[in-house]
């Protein structure tokens, strides 16, 4: 099938950014695990592992759509300690979200439903899964201090 090339050029940059997010997590989860923050390896570990089905999910759509994938990631920005890690993992998130939402805007004036509702689901996975728990973390480590937050990720 042969898709509007404005959806499918979005939707290539769409999964640049998502191996970028997978990447930024798999990197920033096995610092977790090197750290013995098990906790946090868990949890940065499942985010990559979501990521990478949400990459496989623009994958597929570009190929049905009749597109040529760029695997090549966008440049990943790790952090170097637990909160940078946390924030940088944040700001990926944020600047995912605003991407959704500009490809969803534009799915809608193609009329390209089916790709829409399936970044509308990974819309709603980012804000109210990712996003919030990120948000959440950075909350808890100003409420509590950061050592007490590290002693509760072991």
């Amino acid at each position: 099938m042969q898709g509007n090339k404005q959806v499918v050029a979005c939707l290539i940059d769409l999964l640049r950014g998502e191996l970028a997010a997978r990447d930024q997590y798999f990197l920033h989860s096995r610092q977790y695990e090197d750290l013995g923050l098990t906790k946090l390896y868990e949890r940065i570990n499942h985010e990559m592992e979501e990521e990478t089905q949400h990459a496989d999910a623009i994958l597929k759509r570009i190929l049905f759509l009749g597109g040529t994938p760029d695997m090549t990631p966008e440049p990943v920005n790790p952090g170097t300690d637990v909160p940078s890690m946390l924030r940088n993992d944040l700001a990926v998130e944020y600047l995912v979200q605003k991407n959704l939402a500009d490809a969803i805007a534009l799915c809608e004036e193609h009329q390209d439903y089916v790709t829409r509702d399936m970044l509308l689901e990974q819309q709603r996975d980012t804000e109210e899964d990712h996003m919030y728990w990120l948000e959440k973390q950075l909350r808890l480590i100003e409420l509590i201090g950061l050592s007490n937050y590290l002693q509760a990720q072991m």
